[in-house]
């Protein structure tokens, strides 16, 4: 009875033991029952001899290929690489090309977003983030700082906290997007971070400058009664205290909270944030949001999605605002009923408020960037709004006493100060851009993009170039004289002089980023096939000469067929040679196009243009991470590639040997 056929992966399986432990180990783990002829066969450094077997040129080709370690080894990360780029971004279900934040620029690579320390874990007092750094307060008045430290190209690090804070006994602290500050128990100012701004001191470059308005002499001096403070927070590059009686001291950087002045001096806020670029306060009727400006925040709806809103005395309808809280773009409104309202912008990936079951009802909400936690009288915890990093999915939380949210991140607490659990972003991978994109997605989305040009490009250039080249080689005479001479005049095309050119003519041509993704392929496919048609050539001047074809000829076989049904077949193992080398070649111009900026352009991304935005000097000295994963993979997806197609070449040539 004809022996079973293994399948592909069973195959593969029993190589890779065979290989890497033997023989022995192979036929012990798959149980492998070897006729007479196979029990003589030798072994050749795990994978078996066979110089004097009869086998097919298809298991002479395979197993010289597998013989050559590091041609394995690359087709494995070539397949690797194929996976993570078509298929890893069905699972990106958050990601979308244009999505920066401005909190987020220029960050290293880490994973310790939410990695609170073990001392605080157990005794949180209060957590506040507002960009790539969270500050923590324990029961004890020690101040943790977690997450990246680092501010921009500064040289300033923000973890490590000034002696005297350390000294301290602290009883307020708030982060901002490039400085912390605190208040001591005995009412005593603290800051520390970047102070470009005056975010937490005057000195003589910020004193006379009308763009920003100074921290107050009354807290400087340390002179707030400590015992009635009710909130202390921070913005982009502000900050705000309040108090019990209704007196805000704000103060920070003009321009990037336009109505900053309306709120100095101001006696009667019953709650503050900052959005991103708004001051956002309660007055003391807690009937609307106080911005200062006539109009903005007007109307409110009871739902994130949808467009139903009403004017803030109709949605009241006789109640009172609690607490507002702000994100980059929109405004939460606790209700004295224990219900939420809205007013502002959403992103696109939101997730809606949930309904709450009949007797439950917030009691807090905190705001991150983009999204809310809310915290309800039956100590459950929910999340909603912007959910670009899964900030707004909450973990099931049974009895929170307190809530945190950080800029991407989460925290709820129980009542003794125990950390319950946290949900959010980790961190970055690879880091990020110069606009706060996250370079590991980009890197994904972007080799997506590289792979499918250089593909597209290569199927092109095949099409073209081997119907050209059977042609010529076959026909031979004016033909074949008139089609290489089509093929010198492609071939003298300079690529890149052309491309370049063509952009400038197209800038002024309106054209959609598939568009223009499309016209690359095309052109790089157009201007590629002469190296197809050459290499095919040539091979059919060899094989025209062949028994096989004179027996084709003499029996009345069509040129055509002669030439695509049997000469084409006995010539694609170097065709397939040079598909692999073109495609990375393909890969590489489609990288130095975009490099140039012919390519595919911002936000769209692709690993070309990635490079060109990390070209500058600054980003190559102080933000490494902008360019080396991306070049890194670069090279050795195209170097893999290369080396799978070199290793064909050889174990495809019938007078290489194994010793080659």
């Amino acid at each position: 009875m004809e022996k079973k056929r293994e399948n592909v992966f069973r195959i593969l399986a029993r190589w890779f033991v065979r290989w890497f432990f033997g023989p022995k180990f192979e036929e012990k783990w798959f149980h492998v029952e070897k006729t007479t002829e196979e029990k003589e066969i030798k072994f050749k450094d795990g994978v078996p001899d066979d110089s004097e077997l009869i086998v097919s040129p298809g298991r002479q080709v395979f197993n010289r290929f597998m013989e050559r370690k590091f041609a394995v080894c690359s087709v494995f990360v070539v397949l690797v690489m194929f996976a993570v780029v078509f298929i890893a971004p069905h699972f990106m279900t958050k990601y979308y090309d244009a999505f920066t934040e401005t909190t987020q620029k220029d960050l290293p690579p880490t994973m310790d977003f939410m990695n609170v320390p073990k001392e605080l874990a157990g005794n949180i007092k209060m957590i506040d983030s507002y960009s790539s750094f969270s500050v923590g307060l324990s029961n004890d008045g020690m101040v943790y700082v977690w997450g990246i430290g680092s501010i921009g190209a500064t040289g300033v690090d923000i973890k490590k906290i000034p002696d005297e804070v350390k000294n301290a006994n602290i009883a307020f602290v708030a982060a901002g997007q490039d400085h912390i500050i605190a208040i001591g128990d005995d009412g005593h100012f603290y800051g520390w971070g970047s102070n470009r701004f005056g975010q937490y001191a005057v000195t003589d470059a910020t004193k006379d400058n009308p763009n920003l308005a100074p921290v107050p002499d009354i807290v400087l001096n340390g002179e707030l009664d400590v015992a009635h403070i009710k909130k202390v927070t921070c913005g982009f590059q502000a900050s705000a205290i309040l108090m019990d009686d209704g007196t805000l001291y704000i103060w920070g950087n003009k321009q990037a909270y336009a109505n900053l002045d309306k709120f100095i001096g101001r006696t009667n806020i019953v709650d503050v944030d900052f959005t991103l670029n708004y001051v956002v306060g309660l007055d003391s009727k807690q009937t609307s949001v106080y911005t200062g400006t006539k109009g903005l925040h007007a109307k409110a709806k009871d739902h994130i999605i949808g467009t139903n809103t009403k004017a803030m005395k109709d949605f009241l309808n006789g109640r009172k605002i609690n607490e507002v809280r702000a994100t980059s773009t929109s405004v939460c409104l606790l209700l004295d009923d224990g219900t939420i309202g809205f007013t502002g912008d959403f992103p696109s990936d939101v997730q809606e408020v949930p309904e709450l079951p009949e007797g439950e009802k917030f009691i807090d909400i905190e705001a991150g960037t983009y999204h809310f936690t809310g915290l309800t009288n039956k100590g459950h915890v929910y999340s909603f709004g912007g959910d670009h990093y899964r900030q707004a999915e909450a973990p099931k939380v049974e009895s929170a006493k307190k809530i945190y949210a950080g800029a991407f991140q989460s925290y709820a607490v129980d009542e003794n100060g125990k950390l319950l659990d946290k949900w959010g972003l980790k961190g970055y991978l690879f880091g990020t851009d110069d606009r706060g994109a996250n370079i590991a997605e980009r890197v994904i989305a972007g080799g997506r993009i590289t792979m499918t040009v250089g593909a597209v490009a290569v199927i092109i250039e095949i099409i073209i170039g081997v119907s050209i080249g059977l042609l010529a080689g076959f026909l031979g005479g004016w033909v074949d004289i008139f089609l290489m001479r089509v093929a010198e005049v492609f071939s003298s095309i300079p690529l890149y002089p052309f491309m370049l050119i063509l952009s400038s003519l197209l800038s002024q041509v309106s054209m959609t980023t598939d568009q223009r993704l499309y016209m690359i392929m095309v052109i790089l496919g157009i201007l590629g096939w002469p190296g197809f048609a050459y290499i095919t050539r040539a091979q059919v001047l060899v094989a025209r000469e062949s028994e096989y074809v004179t027996a084709a000829q003499a029996m009345g076989v069509k040129t055509s067929r002669i030439a695509f049904k049997h000469i084409l077949p006995n010539i694609v193992s170097v065709i397939l040679v040079n598909i692999t080398l073109r495609f990375a070649s393909s890969m590489q111009t489609e990288t130095s196009l975009s490099f140039l900026g012919f390519g595919v352009n911002y936000p769209q991304p692709s690993w070309g243009n990635m490079l060109s935005r990390a070209s500058n000097a600054v980003a190559a000295i102080n933000f490494p991470w902008q360019w080396v994963f991306t070049s890194a993979i670069l090279i050795m997806t195209t170097v893999c590639i290369n080396t799978i197609g070199d290793t064909l070449r050889d174990v495809m040539d019938p007078k290489s040997t194994n010793d080659k």
